[in-house]
């Protein structure tokens, strides 16, 4: 099954693609953030184009295991796709995947002009790299 990971974030939206029987994500876009219906129609046009079976959505937590300001915005997402596809649609936690896409960036070697850009699409990869991991 082809899953897509969105990672939410107020100036960009990160999407990776992944497959629950290999169990490999990778990075596929980053779509500029809209408006959340405009960000919702995106995301479910890419779906389509991509033919998935499935969305996780990337929700970040406070220490208390609350959902932050961030975590509440990207729930309020999850439910606007619920309403619009009928595919499901699963909040997954997030917590510190754009600092581990960052770490895994300098670790990969590369020089410090390279370095350079969004990590949203590498964190939605992360995040749906820890979805596939706790599969059954």
């Amino acid at each position: 099954m082809k899953i897509l990971a969105v990672d939410y974030g107020q100036k960009n939206i990160g999407l990776a693609l992944g497959d629950d029987q290999t169990r490999l994500a990778h990075p596929l876009r980053i779509l500029p953030h809209l408006s959340r219906a405009a960000d919702c129609a995106a995301v479910l046009r890419e779906a389509t184009l991509q033919q998935v079976e499935r969305l996780i959505v990337g929700v970040s937590y406070d220490e208390q295991g609350s959902p932050n300001l961030a975590g509440r915005q990207s729930l309020h997402f999850v439910q606007a796709l619920q309403t619009q596809t009928s595919l499901p649609v699963l909040p997954w936690d997030e917590t510190l995947t754009t600092q581990d896409a960052r770490a895994a960036r300098l670790a990969s070697g590369a020089r410090r002009k390279d370095r350079a850009g969004h990590l949203d699409a590498t964190a939605a990869a992360l995040l749906l790299l820890d979805y596939l991991e706790n599969l059954p």
